[in-house]
């Protein structure tokens, strides 16, 4: 008759002891990103809808549907490209006047932005658009002086 030998353990000393440096060193990792301050810079993607269309042939309409982000939203960078590539940059905004729709990157003249508030129609004036395809990015800007792609669009 043979006589078997029973091994109680499940792991051999060598497996745990590999483990448990594992374990410290992502413990360490995890406590050191916090210590310093590695995850203190990510930022969170600001929330705004929005629309572009194509009216009246050569204008552009951005209507603002929603968004989280709308209260500190200040003003709307919108790039331009014609199907040959002739990039034109407009800037949307609304002061104490109303809506404003000028060409150019920012506010003019140091204007003061009001809030652009959900509904808000900004319509550009004639050849904005070409009858080819445009390409039509627009870039919000908020009050924390951060600056986000809101749409990418082809009209």
């Amino acid at each position: 008759m043979m006589k078997f030998r029973e091994n109680e353990e499940a792991v051999s000393p060598v497996i745990g002891v590999i483990l448990m440096v594992a374990i410290t060193v992502i413990l360490a990792a995890v406590i050191a990103a916090f210590v310093f301050g590695m995850t203190g810079n990510i930022e969170t993607q600001k929330s705004v809808a929005l629309t572009a269309k194509q009216i009246s042939g050569d204008r552009l309409q951005v209507t603002i549907q929603s968004g989280a982000d709308l209260s500190t939203l200040e003003y709307l960078r919108i790039e331009v490209t014609d199907s040959e590539g002739t990039p034109e940059t407009y800037c949307a905004y609304v002061t104490g006047s109303g809506k404003t729709f000028t060409s150019g990157g920012e506010p003019t003249n140091g204007d003061t932005t009001d809030p652009i508030t959900v509904g808000s129609i900004f319509t550009s004036g004639d050849n904005a658009l070409t009858d080819g395809s445009d390409h039509v990015v627009i870039i919000g800007h908020f009050a924390d002086g951060r600056d986000q792609m809101l749409l990418d669009t082809f009209l």
